[in-house]
């Protein structure tokens, strides 16, 4: 019941993802860690459905914890670069395994 991403007519809908390595372990106990590898896991998914974080229209971030928007909003900003798509952070009274950050997005194809 479950696809990380599904592509239709040009356009990327990819699931929330939190900070499982591929292996399917846990990757960092805090919310920086967290977001580097549930934005590398992000990337992966993207280019496995022919695309790019460059490509990414909109970003929706779920946080466990507010006081941790600056410090993830760092990691954010260092995958995205120049690019700005649109966003939003929800906080979340609670995510998959306990998760601390996920986030999901819509993107183009490259």
């Amino acid at each position: 019941a479950y696809s990380q991403a599904v592509v239709h007519q040009g356009v990327i809908y990819a699931s929330g993802q939190i900070a499982l390595r591929p292996d399917g372990t846990w990757a960092g106990g805090n919310a920086a860690e967290q977001a580097h590898q549930v934005l590398t896991n992000m990337s992966a998914v993207l280019e496995a459905a022919g695309s790019t974080l460059n490509h990414v229209l909109k970003a929706t971030i779920f946080l466990e914890d507010m006081n941790d928007f600056a410090t993830v909003n760092e990691v954010y900003a260092s995958f995205f670069s120049d690019h700005r798509p649109a966003r939003e952070c929800v906080a979340a009274k609670g995510l998959p395994k306990g998760a601390a950050v996920e986030i999901s997005c819509i993107a183009a194809l490259a």
